[in-house]
């Protein structure tokens, strides 16, 4: 079986033909959020499926394409969709870009996800900040052999979210005139919903906001070295806070409604991000 290091050097070797830039900045863009790739300029856009060992995005709102150039006059890397553990991709699998990322020099990942509020003063369309994560997965990207070229043995998730990308993030939403609020992140397997039950023991054990996605990858670049920004965007209240039965089709709408925000507050944290700060 190929080594992981190898088929990461094929990914980057392809990818690298086409373009003519180093990103510093990866961006993964959850559901409904991939519109703001298309303020990318000068971008180059390659689908996964010609990237040799790329896994390929499955799910509605998720393009599935890497998109290059510049945003905010900084080089980005971003994927315009994700991949998850419920599509039946392996930890390893959901996380390979992120990997991918870093040995094109990406130095900062911004995270998204659509997530469902938890925190009875979250509302559907609030931006949250995400100050740390729980995976409740019960599974991590790092089983196995440690790819000791990527990262150590055991690393460090202390401050895995980087508190200087997280307060500038309030800095410039205040900027904008309007407060994202901050959350502990949990991530699940899905494909299904949460049962109200479920909710009502998230929130007791302190999970804010919760999501299928994100906080694998989150693991994966700390493992890296790569500083975390990671904003949730609430598409609806979780199973039980009101009486209603959850959609997809209501977490691609809440995404459009708040989609003129969330761009502003991506690129207005892009023109103040300071790579001389350690950022």
């Amino acid at each position: 079986m190929k080594h992981i290091n190898a088929k990461i050097d094929e990914s980057v070797n392809f990818i690298k033909k086409n373009i003519s830039i180093k990103p510093k900045i990866g961006i993964i863009l959850g559901s409904g959020l991939g519109m703001l790739a298309c303020e990318v300029k000068d971008r180059v856009c390659i689908p996964y499926s010609d990237i040799p060992n790329f896994p390929v995005s499955t799910v509605e709102g998720h393009v599935g394409q890497l998109v290059i150039g510049d945003l905010e006059g900084k080089k980005v890397v971003a994927m315009q969709g994700r991949f998850h553990f419920y599509e039946g991709y392996t930890p390893k699998e959901v996380v390979y870009p992120v990997w991918v990322m870093n040995r094109l020099g990406v130095e900062t990942l911004v995270v998204t996800n659509a997530a469902g509020g938890i925190n009875l003063e979250f509302a559907a369309g609030d931006l949250v900040i995400i100050k740390d994560h729980i995976n409740l997965t019960g599974t991590n990207p790092l089983l196995g052999p440690n790819p000791d070229e990527i990262g150590p043995r055991f690393p460090d998730m202390s401050a895995a979210y980087n508190p200087g990308l997280i307060e500038l993030a309030n800095k410039v939403a205040d900027g904008q005139g309007f407060q994202v609020k901050e959350g502990v992140y949990g991530q699940l397997t899905g494909p299904t919903y949460e049962t109200p039950a479920e909710i009502r023991y998230l929130r007791t054990i302190g999970v804010d906001q919760v999501g299928m996605s994100s906080a694998w990858e989150v693991i994966a670049a700390n493992h890296a070295g790569i500083s975390v920004l990671g904003i949730s965007c609430i598409t609806n209240m979780a199973a039980g806070v009101l009486p209603k039965k959850l959609s997809h089709d209501e977490v691609m709408e809440t995404a459009n409604r708040v989609r003129d925000k969330f761009i502003a507050l991506i690129k207005g944290i892009l023109q103040e991000v300071d790579y001389s700060e350690g950022l």
